[in-house]
């Protein structure tokens, strides 16, 4: 197998020289002449004329005298040098080799050019050629820059020139992506999770928010505990406390949360109370109280439950009222006035009487006011609104007088617990 420019010679059994001259058709353009060269060929004027030293096989391989080209054998492979007369002569551009052939001059490397410090020198075939690095372009005989900015593929959001080159910038909220113009939108929730509670992404930025109990902070951020108790004094019925994140309702001691937000009295008669046997219990808005099972006082006699009577057999029970009744009720604290309370009404009625009835006492401050309703009945009002807790105590008298002008009177001795709250 032979280099370039050769070719194998069967009869000799070695490689030998091609000459292009021959059978490459115009092989030299422009008016030049081909002059063939041991593995190639030489284009030069054709005024030219070329003394080839070669050695003695060789010249026997080619045509004397061709196209001006004299080939000469040396005599003596010993002796000096040949005459620089008799080298090769090669066009501008080109030089001779150690192996006396014409090759390329690089000026680049050479530094035998006259490119500016600006510019870059690129090697040609017998010359070289001034051009201008990446990023600019030659105008006159200086090179500037490119704006790449004006020209596609244009960035998705912000270009910036530079010198010889450019870069893509992206708004707020997004990143490069790996083509480098195209904006993609950065998902700061998985990336460092800037809300300290709840994390929305966005296009281009994202929103935070707080659980519930909570409300974001001047830096759209944070979250600050919501103090319900300062957004209304009706939240809770009673007393609201806040806590983090939440807040929770109170009720005072007698009463207990209901749904919450409400309070609801505790009734201490049917769970727990310190009444001794010989009492009874009565619960009231907010607590209890303790009244004895037999409230009759001398000359009173018990006769069924919470009924005394005082029998006619006893003189001093002529100037007292034959019956008293003890009845116990609650209300609340600072009660909507007027408002009717407590119906007393005659348990017996006689034919051919008459029922009148009067406060006997208690009513020393005017807060009641008894009603009457029908000729058995009457009805206790309460005229003025009462604040607890306190107790008082109303004697309702039923004085009935017959058409033989019998008179006798029954009492009703009404306890009203006023509750400590209005609730």
């Amino acid at each position: 197998q032979c280099t370039d420019g050769y070719e194998w010679d069967p009869v000799r059994q070695r490689c030998k020289d091609i000459d292009e001259c021959e059978i490459v058709p115009d092989a030299c353009k422009g008016g030049m002449k081909c002059v063939n060269h041991y593995g190639g060929y030489l284009c030069l004027p054709r005024t030219a004329q070329i003394i080839v030293n070669e050695q003695e096989e060789a010249a026997a391989e080619s045509t004397s005298g061709r196209n001006n080209v004299i080939r000469r054998t040396p005599v003596d492979p010993h002796r000096a040098p040949p005459n620089p007369t008799h080298q090769i002569q090669c066009a501008a551009g080109y030089e001779q080799s150690d192996h006396n052939v014409c090759q390329d001059i690089d000026e680049c490397a050479t530094g035998t050019h006259n490119c500016r410090a600006d510019q870059v020198c690129v090697n040609l075939r017998g010359s070289f050629s001034c051009q201008c690095p990446p990023g600019y372009q030659k105008r006159g005989d200086q090179c500037v820059d490119v704006d790449e900015c004006t020209l596609p593929p244009y960035c998705h959001h912000r270009c910036v020139n530079t010198p010889g080159s450019y870069f893509c910038q992206c708004n707020a909220g997004f990143q490069l992506a790996s083509n480098n113009h195209t904006c993609v939108d950065i998902n700061e929730c998985d990336a460092n999770n800037p809300c300290a509670q709840q994390c929305y992404n966005i296009l281009g930025s994202f929103i935070c928010q707080c659980n519930p109990g909570f409300e974001l902070s001047s830096d759209r951020i944070n979250c600050e505990d919501t103090d319900e108790c300062r957004t209304s004094s009706y939240i809770c019925q009673y007393q609201c406390v806040n806590e983090p994140g939440k807040f929770s309702c109170v009720c005072p001691e007698g009463y207990q949360v209901v749904g919450g937000r409400t309070c609801q009295d505790i009734n201490e008669c049917e769970t727990t109370n310190e009444c001794r046997e010989d009492e009874i219990c009565w619960n009231y808005h907010g607590g209890f109280r303790c009244y004895p099972r037999n409230p009759c006082q001398e000359p009173y006699v018990l006769t069924s439950e919470n009924r005394c009577v005082c029998p006619v057999s006893n003189t001093i029970c002529r100037e007292l009222p034959y019956s008293v009744v003890y009845k116990y009720m609650s209300i609340r604290s600072d009660r909507t006035v007027p408002s009717d309370i407590f119906q007393i009404q005659a348990t017996t009625i006689y034919p051919n009487t008459i029922n009148t009835f009067r406060i006997k006492s208690g009513n020393e401050n005017g807060e009641f006011y008894l009603r009457q309703t029908s000729a058995v009945s009457a009805m206790l009002v309460l005229v003025k609104s009462l604040s607890g807790p306190r107790e008082h105590i109303v004697d309702l008298e039923m004085i009935t007088v017959n058409s033989l002008n019998y008179r006798t009177s029954s009492v009703l001795r009404l306890t009203i617990i006023v509750g400590p709250y209005s609730f």
